[in-house]
């Protein structure tokens, strides 16, 4: 998302890990508390975030230093990129910060298992928190039945739409994949772009499957990750293949922008803030770009993608946002401790959790979750929501393949089963 999760000055660079796939590229900038001393060795405890995080990790810190005056912080964003190179050769050579960004699950070289396995983060399984772990998340947080990640919650990824677009078009939120078609075609008609496509930013190409792939796959094969693990199943002969043949499907009934593949995520965003276009799919990490792009946050909606014909067998995605770790060569291990464990609290979870648009983690009564959001909540409690795909992914190839096959895609450059042969090719290589 993966998982993602935009203030203008970020969101130009703005990508949401999906459970594991969606970084969000941030500003790079450096707040503190002062100049008091803070954990073990003096001197503040130093974090680097991923932008996606800056509204709720601020919040955070400041609460936590309000509660214990001694505690200070050195505050600062980096773009994906340099997370993914900087800091993990910063963290290989041990001069990594005391708390940094980390990406749930796998799929990365700064993702949580490649950087447990490497021995670089420091175990949080003794919090009370990590007990409020859901089943179905755990592979976000954990590696080999130790927590070593903290996120607030989950990220959504569904239809973002411009509620007066559809007004306009008289047409109502879709719930089959066919309904969605008719709704497109009815938009089309009244000269409004149906979907909005910036697949020129190589994250956004990506985005479609994930949320096609919930019905098409794992609502009739929950195990298919374990199978393909485990060598019995292929992209190519699943419904990896029903999935993509539906995004070339809304491509060939002309429901996208012109030249998705020379439009960016920014011009796709300002297209349905504006009403332009009426829908783009995307992870709910980016809503606030959406709003700020929109004459009123009010005209904007989301709800989940139809992947098939019957409703009760949609399947959504649903993408731990990225987290917070501490590093395993920290000389204030346990004050970086104290602080996860704050964040671990119910009211501080739903305070980082509605900063970003996601959906807590767990909640001891009513959860504070985007109005926008709720549509997608009857979904993760009947568990019928998986994690971004390339959450279990084995290795950090197969998601640049899968931006790079779709781009061949829509530029006609390849088929769906070229597509996935790649695809399987990359996820054969080694961890």
């Amino acid at each position: 998302m993966a998982s993602e999760i935009i203030r203008p000055q970020v969101s130009r660079r703005r990508l949401l890990q999906l459970m594991g796939g969606v970084a969000v590229a941030g500003t790079l900038a450096g707040c503190g508390g002062g100049n008091s001393a803070g954990g073990s060795g003096g001197g503040p405890l130093k974090v680097i975030g991923a932008g996606s995080q800056e509204a709720g990790l601020r919040k955070a810190l400041d609460e936590y230093k309000k509660q214990n005056s001694s505690f200070d912080f050195n505050l600062s964003f980096s773009p994906a990129d340099q997370l993914q190179t900087a800091l993990r050769a910063q963290l290989a050579a041990g001069n990594a910060p005391d708390m940094h960004a980390v990406y749930p699950g796998n799929g990365s070289a700064m993702s949580m298992v490649q950087l447990s396995k490497a021995n670089l983060l420091t175990d949080l399984s003794d919090q009370a928190w990590t007990q409020k772990i859901p089943t179905g998340f755990k592979g976000a947080y954990q590696q080999d039945g130790k927590t070593f990640i903290f996120s607030p919650g989950t990220s959504v990824l569904g239809a973002i739409y411009n509620k007066k677009a559809f007004a306009k078009a008289g047409v109502e939120v879709p719930t089959t994949w066919s309904e969605l078609l008719t709704v497109c075609e009815t938009l089309k008609k009244k000269g409004i772009v149906p979907l909005a496509l910036g697949a020129q930013t190589p994250w956004v190409t990506q985005l479609i499957n994930y949320a096609l792939v919930p019905g098409t796959v794992y609502a009739k094969q929950p195990d298919f990750d374990d199978k393909m693990a485990a060598g019995s199943a292929t992209f190519a002969g699943s419904g990896w293949a029903d999935a993509m043949n539906k995004y070339l499907e809304l491509q060939k009934r002309g429901f996208f922008n012109d030249n998705p593949n020379g439009t960016t995520y920014e011009q796709a965003t300002s297209m349905v803030g504006t009403g332009k276009a009426a829908m783009a799919i995307q992870v709910s990490a980016v809503l606030q770009a959406y709003r700020d792009a929109a004459p009123s946050p009010d005209d904007l909606g989301m709800f989940p993608l139809p992947a098939t014909d019957t409703a009760a067998d949609n399947w959504i995605p649903g993408g731990i946002v990225v987290g917070l770790a501490v590093s395993a060569k920290s000389k204030k291990a346990d004050e970086a401790r104290k602080f996860i464990e704050f964040c671990g609290q119910p009211d501080m979870i739903n305070t980082w959790a509605e900063a970003v648009a996601c959906v807590p983690l767990y909640s001891e009564g009513e959860a504070k979750v985007d109005p926008v959001l709720k549509p997608f909540l009857p979904y993760l409690s009947g568990n019928k929501a998986v994690p971004f795909m390339d959450q279990r992914w084995p290795n950090a190839e197969v998601q640049p393949t899968h931006f790079a096959v779709v781009q061949e895609l829509l530029g006609g450059k390849t088929t769906v089963d070229g597509a996935l042969k790649k695809m399987d090719e990359a996820y054969r290589k080694a961890a």
